[in-house]
């Protein structure tokens, strides 16, 4: 079943190689990030899943040791999912961020392996493949990464959309309340129309979740580059 789980953000900028000058823009997100993995650690996991958000033929599983490269964006920088060895298959970025942050943070709590899923993926889809990952072991926890609407400010990638601040702060609620009703029920469409990467990850986490009775804290929040950011904590 699921115990503990953790949700951050996937923008490669996290990663100070790739931000660069404007690394300092993104400490607290870091913070929060590192704060959210040292629940999952203290939960003792027996299998960490890690599921983010990937395009066409980034999806599906990786195995621990999969690798992953900021060399698309600008850094010369290679990670490791975990341990083992790895696959055929580059990580996806959100899966190589996550990769990072568990570096980071020098994760050694239980084997990693990672899941990239479609933006687009059906509500019951990811809910469905949640309880699978709940159901696979005794003890699991989720690393969930995605990013909320890209539409915040007229600078953000998807420019501005009035819909945005209200799609945000309600997963943001959802997701500091552990209310996995209230995840399921984030409406795919606009999601998609938002540029909600976080939407299906999230929803993962939701199917994941039911009947675990976990508490949720969120940990940060904000929208430095017209795009939603969210850490949370469930445990």
């Amino acid at each position: 079943m699921l115990v503990a789980a953790a949700v951050c953000p996937c923008p490669p900028l996290l990663v100070p190689a790739v931000a660069a000058g404007a690394a300092a823009e993104l400490a607290e997100a870091r913070t929060a990030c590192s704060d959210a993995l040292g629940v999952l650690a203290a939960a003792r996991p027996d299998r960490l899943v890690v599921v983010g958000p990937a395009a066409e033929g980034a999806r599906g599983g990786f195995p621990g040791g999969s690798a992953g490269s900021f060399a698309g964006f600008g850094a010369d920088l290679t990670v490791r999912l975990g341990s083992g060895p790895g696959g055929e298959r580059p990580l996806p970025a959100s899966l190589a961020v996550a990769a990072w942050l568990l570096d980071r943070t020098d994760w050694s709590g239980a084997p990693v392996e990672g899941l990239g899923v479609a933006e687009s993926l059906e509500a019951a889809r990811c809910a469905e493949a949640g309880r699978e990952i709940a159901g696979s072991a005794d003890r699991v926890a989720l690393l969930v990464l995605g990013d909320g609407s890209a539409c915040r400010t007229v600078k953000a990638p998807g420019y501005l959309d009035e819909r945005a601040e209200a799609f945000d702060a309600a997963a943001a609620q959802a997701l500091g309340a552990a209310d996995t009703a209230a995840l399921l029920a984030l409406d795919e469409g606009l999601a998609g129309e938002l540029k909600a990467a976080g939407r299906a990850p999230w929803q993962v986490l939701a199917g994941a979740a039911e009947g675990a009775d976990l508490a949720g804290r969120l940990l940060y929040e904000d929208a430095p580059y017209g795009v939603g950011y969210m850490v949370a904590a469930w445990s």
